[in-house]
């Protein structure tokens, strides 16, 4: 059986375009396990809650922002399947935006630091394939229905 996880792309915008028009900017935290890879707030679904709940529950734990904090994106929801540490694994995510540009991060003791960064940046940093994809595809579906 694939283990099963949900989190949230969570991004904020820029009051005033940037230079290169890129004003949506990607919060990827830095895993503390050895490997350091960077990736949005997600986790493990536990016993009787459903995929959401699960992503809100881990964006607290992970960065410390509340679900009051964010403005979940109707109509993206993607989900990611391959293996990890030799068992299949399925990540859902969806497009969260922060209410206020300056929300505070807190970090917990899985991540060792965080970065807002540009897509192109994020996508860098973002070792796997599937996971720049996602970070590709919401930021085109955020800038063509200017949710």
């Amino acid at each position: 059986m694939a283990l099963r996880a949900c989190g949230l792309i969570i991004f904020r915008r820029h009051l005033l375009p940037k230079v290169d028009n890129n004003s949506i900017e990607f919060l990827l935290l830095q895993a503390s396990n050895g490997i350091h890879h960077w990736t949005p707030p997600k986790g493990h679904v536990e016993p009787g809650e459903n995929d959401l709940d699960t992503a809100l529950r881990e964006t607290q734990e992970e960065a410390g922002i509340g679900a009051g904090q964010l403005i979940i994106i109707e109509g993206f929801k993607k989900e990611l399947n391959y293996v990890a540490w030799n068992k299949p694994k399925t990540v859902i995510y969806w497009l969260a935006e922060v209410k206020d540009y300056n929300v505070e991060i807190r970090l917990s003791h899985e991540h060792q630091a965080y970065r807002w960064l540009g897509l192109d940046e994020a996508c860098q940093l973002a070792q796997f394939e599937e996971m720049k994809a996602v970070l590709q595809e919401g930021h085109q579906f955020l800038c063509s229905t200017k949710a």
